[in-house]
């Protein structure tokens, strides 16, 4: 093994448990979300290069990820194929349990570039520039698309409640 596929192994065995997260945070499921961590990951090794030479290769990484996730939104029904909606899987990290799966699954109700804006400025701890960088878009943008999937998950958890 070289030593850039080892760098490269170490990196992801290393972000796994994040990026998974993360994934699951925007798109709601965690089969999904680990398909969106595999072809990001498989997008990374092709540009391991670049992503080392990053200043920040989880923010590098991080991008990959939501223009992932974001592609995959844009791409025809064919393209995407959901086996289940089971509830999450995996450790919850919020103290308050039932609150936690209340706004993930609330989250599911925001519309993709909403839900990818929340999860960047409010999960990821990202200023509107820094969001506004990984989106590919204004940071105006993104503080209106923060403002109106932040209506859309009030919303989301009235309904729920």
């Amino acid at each position: 093994m070289s030593r850039r596929e080892r760098e490269f192994t170490a990196y992801v065995a290393e972000r796994q448990v994040w990026l998974r997260r993360v994934a699951y945070l925007l798109c709601g499921d965690w089969h999904r979300a680990d398909d969106l961590v595999q072809a990001t990951v498989t997008q990374l090794f092709v540009k391991w290069r670049q992503a080392r030479a990053a200043d920040n290769v989880d923010a590098y990484v991080r991008t990959m990820l939501v223009r992932v996730y974001l592609g995959e939104q844009r791409g025809g029904w064919m393209a995407r194929v959901r086996v289940t909606a089971d509830v999450p899987d995996g450790a919850v990290g919020a103290r308050d349990v039932e609150a936690a799966i209340d706004v993930r699954a609330a989250l599911g109700a925001v519309p993709p570039r909403q839900r990818a804006a929340l999860v960047l400025r409010y999960y990821c701890d990202l200023t509107n520039e820094q969001a506004a960088e990984v989106l590919g878009c204004s940071a105006g943008t993104v503080k209106s698309q923060t403002s109106r999937g932040l209506v859309a998950l009030r919303r989301a958890m009235a309904v729920e409640a």
